[in-house]
């Protein structure tokens, strides 16, 4: 089993690394935004004079977001889809 030796792509696998990483940190941030919005609208009870259509959007848009990334991840994982 000598002739049989593994060899690492060390270059390749910190770029996976940093990428799987930096998309991970990203997807909890805008998550974390999204729920940040969500929670400073206003309630029918606060009285407050805003609609708040603003920060629901704006959570929206974050979830869709989280959303759309972890489907591609799927897209990107599973080969019956490709």
């Amino acid at each position: 089993m000598r002739g049989s030796a593994m060899n690492i792509k060390w270059s390749a696998l910190g770029e996976v690394a940093v990428v799987a990483s930096a998309v991970g940190v990203s997807i909890v941030v805008i998550f974390a935004v999204g729920v940040l919005a969500w929670s400073v609208r206003p309630t029918a009870g606060t009285g407050r004079g805003r609609d708040g259509a603003l920060s629901a959007v704006a959570a929206g848009l974050c979830f869709l977001a989280c959303a759309l990334i972890v489907c591609y991840g799927i897209y990107l994982v599973v080969p019956q889809f490709h």
